[in-house]
């Protein structure tokens, strides 16, 4: 068995243990949660385990205390099987009286919400997993940690190793745990098997609803064209029913994209809401991406050498692995990932934004001195019509860059930073 790999989660859970009865772990199947989970946990019950499923699920409805029964922390993996454990694991944290008890991990938002009745306030923390960074896969060297610039450091300095063609293999290979150490054609065959399971088996399985994965394959790829995008729901149906002979409803449309962010498929970016000085409308439309690049390149059927000879498509995918990466890292500040967008047309790819207020701005570009001056040109306007009399100034202003050899603060103050530079 290969060895663990250290995830940066593994500090917020043991965090979260200090301070909680129980932790919820939420997340995409294969990111890791079940193996992160382990490394904590000082008993274990695999709720899904297909020996033991029935006979748990029954001991679930008229014994719950066996199941609960363990040393601590215990692992309940996949609770959402059985929920109404939820009910029975906040009654024992009540009366043990103790932190850090039980660990929950699901890959999946439970179906029957009627067998949970108490929300868990105070007895639970949530915590959100997500397929590796390149910095927890090993293929980012870490020099620059976005931790320090949120202190405006005069000075950083990092070399890139990463080319165009390694960014190719990355975005199609995605951050899943169990494709480090394969073969190169083996490790993109996963995520061509993650999406098959989704489409014929997870999207009906998340809540019962029969749904037909033809049409999850169509809906898919369309939000897959549509990455980083603020396409509404309208557009995605007419971008299907355009290059298909079948028609769809709007609803239905709907329906599938909810099944697929109830299993963690799609986790969209919402929109930051600043102070301005400008009188410019502030679009509040959230921004479409998949949990992990390799999914939307599945969805399109592409592959490494398609991406290099589709350089804007390559962009847009790049983009989604940058927002998944920055996403773990902020996790691990105590932040949160938000996007720009308003009337006047100035964009914003990503906002990282802490909860003491500080804040800063990324534009994620794939290469190029022209875009990357783009690139710099948006966050110095940004940054520009922000009122600092209402709010803070950006701690950074920062464009994320595929490839360019090195890590370096401009002139103008922003900093360029390879995503093969970068860590929490």
């Amino acid at each position: 068995m290969a060895a663990y790999k250290k995830r940066i989660v593994d500090n917020i859970l043991s965090q979260k243990l200090e301070s909680s009865g129980a932790v919820l772990i939420e997340g995409a199947k294969w990111c890791g949660k079940t193996t992160t989970a382990e490394q904590h946990a000082k008993s274990i019950i695999y709720m899904d385990d297909p020996a033991e499923m029935g006979q748990n699920i029954k001991l679930a409805e008229i014994n719950p205390k066996r199941l609960l029964a363990g040393d601590t922390p215990r692992l309940i993996d996949e609770w959402q099987i059985a929920p109404q454990l939820w009910d029975s694991i906040r009654f024992t944290v009540d009366h043990r009286d103790s932190l850090g008890q039980f660990i929950l991990t699901g890959s999946a938002v439970p179906a029957d919400r009627s067998k949970v009745h108490h929300t868990g306030t105070g007895r639970f923390s949530w915590l959100t997993m997500r397929p590796m960074s390149l910095w927890e896969s090993g293929e980012s060297n870490g020099e620059v940690s976005l931790r320090s610039l949120f202190e405006a450091p005069v000075f950083i300095d990092g070399q890139n190793g990463l080319n165009i063609d390694d960014l190719a293999f990355l975005i199609c290979r995605g951050g899943w745990p169990r494709t480090l150490g394969m073969r190169r054609e083996a490790a993109l065959r996963q995520a061509e098997n993650y999406y098959d399971a989704v489409v014929n088996n997870d999207i009906s399985r998340v809540d019962g609803v029969d749904r037909n994965s033809h049409r999850a394959h169509r809906i898919m790829r369309s939000l897959a064209r549509f990455q980083g995008s603020q396409t509404s729901l309208a557009t995605i149906r007419e971008d299907i029913v355009t290059n298909d002979v079948e028609t769809i409803h709007a609803e239905t449309v709907s329906s599938y994209i909810d099944a697929l962010k109830k299993i963690f498929v799609i986790e969209d970016s919402p929109a930051w809401n600043p102070n301005l000085r400008s009188k410019a409308a502030i679009r509040t439309s959230d921004t479409r991406y998949f949990i992990d690049p390799s999914i939307a390149t599945a969805s399109l059927g592409a592959g490494p050498d398609d991406l290099i000879n589709d350089l804007n498509t390559m962009g847009l995918l790049f983009e989604t692995l940058c927002v998944r990466d920055l996403r773990v890292y902020a996790q691990s500040l105590d932040g949160n990932l938000y996007h720009y967008r308003d009337s006047n047309g100035l964009e914003c790819d990503a906002v990282v934004h802490l909860r003491n207020g500080q804040y800063g701005l990324v534009e994620i570009k794939l290469g190029g001195d022209s875009l990357i001056a783009d690139g710099k040109k948006t966050l110095k306007a940004l940054s520009d019509v922000i009122d600092t009399t209402k709010m803070k100034a950006p701690s950074f202003r920062m464009v994320l860059t595929g490839t360019g050899n090195y890590a370096y603060r401009d002139e103008d103050g922003s900093y360029i930073v390879p995503i093969g530079c970068l860590k929490d």
